[in-house]
């Protein structure tokens, strides 16, 4: 589901849909460190609106955690999605 890469970089390998939210969110939480993370979306074949709500529970993991989220390679469809939502603004890209 994440692949751990080099540098912080947590490469997202499995749909970010609803029927893999909950396991994203757990594997994303438990995937965290001190320090900058940067989750990469280039993996991602597919995405839908949970993708949001995966990525803003990530933000709340790392405030916890005392590290730094940012996003990279965000699939189009979800940065609309976001700006729907009003919430573009809340999610650090990379």
């Amino acid at each position: 589901m994440i692949e751990r890469q080099d540098g912080g970089r947590l490469l997202i390998t499995a749909p970010l849909t609803m029927a893999n939210a909950r396991g994203l969110l757990e594997a994303g939480r438990s995937a965290l460190q001190q320090g900058e993370v940067i989750f990469d979306f280039s993996a991602v074949s597919e995405a839908d609106s949970s993708a949001v709500a995966v990525m803003l529970g990530w933000l709340r993991a790392a405030d916890a955690a005392s590290a730094r989220v940012k996003f990279a390679h965000i699939p189009a469809g979800v940065r609309s999605l976001a700006e729907l939502y009003g919430v573009t603004d809340l999610l650090p890209l990379a």
